[in-house]
């Protein structure tokens, strides 16, 4: 295996723990567009909201309102003020073990990339709440490369902004089965599923995880060939 060079970090669920903000925030959107919490409809929406996890917001509604592009833009922007109210009233707390695994990868000489599908004005405010936001090489959105996930294209765009010279030497690490169908579409030789985030070990390794980790903190061991303390839970896909 080619040696790691550069880490791709989803955002939600795997470094953040703001889950509940996010599914509360797609709900208060879905709502706005009169499908509201005790209706068929309702149940279908969020149903669609958790499988799509990882995607683009305004994807993830056009699925929700497919052929009316105003109502998920409405939609997409009320998901927008509310998440980002949201991180005003509350803030935003690292997954345990996040900024501490960050500092070992750098330490190793790892470059550092962020990947979300917020949109970029979203995925601003919330950099701009991260103390550690010092520590990342790049922070990157559906906007900076194209197409979001589970397209390839993120990490893709990570790679060639970092100067990556081999896809082989990329690890992506998410929760979400589009985060690991994005790492396996662009070649990166691991793809770490955490337990931390929406979707369960069945769905990650459906999206093609090549290990599952209880969270973020097991990372560095599993990407460091000398890192102390493995993680004592790794299950490879394969």
């Amino acid at each position: 295996m080619a040696p790691v060079k550069l880490a791709c970090l989803d955002l939600a669920g795997t470094t953040i723990g703001d889950t509940d903000m996010v599914e509360r925030a797609f709900a208060e959107a879905i709502a706005t567009q009169g499908i509201v919490p005790g209706t068929s409809a309702y149940a279908r929406a969020m149903v669609h909201v958790h499988r799509s996890r990882g995607c683009p917001k305004i994807e993830v509604f056009r699925g929700i309102f497919p052929g009316n592009e105003a109502q998920a833009q409405a939609a997409n922007l009320t998901f927008e003020r509310s998440y980002e109210g949201a991180i005003e009233r509350a803030g935003l707390v690292p997954i345990p073990g996040t900024i501490e695994a960050i500092e070992k990868l750098r330490d190793a000489g790892l470059k550092i990339a962020l990947i979300t599908g917020f949109s970029r004005a979203t995925l601003g405010r919330v950099l701009s709440s991260l103390s550690w936001v010092g520590m990342l090489d790049l922070a990157l959105c559906p906007e900076d490369a194209g197409r979001g996930r589970p397209y390839p294209d993120m990490v893709l765009t990570a790679v060639l902004r970092s100067g990556v010279d081999d896809v082989r030497q990329v690890a992506v690490a998410g929760d979400s089965e589009s985060d690991m169908l994005c790492g396996r579409r662009a070649g990166a030789s691991i793809v770490a599923g955490v337990l931390t985030g929406v979707h369960s070990r069945e769905r990650l390794l459906g999206g093609g995880a090549t290990h599952i980790l209880d969270s973020i903190a097991d990372f560095p061991g599993l990407v460091l060939p000398n890192e102390v303390g493995a993680p004592s839970v790794v299950t490879s896909a394969s």
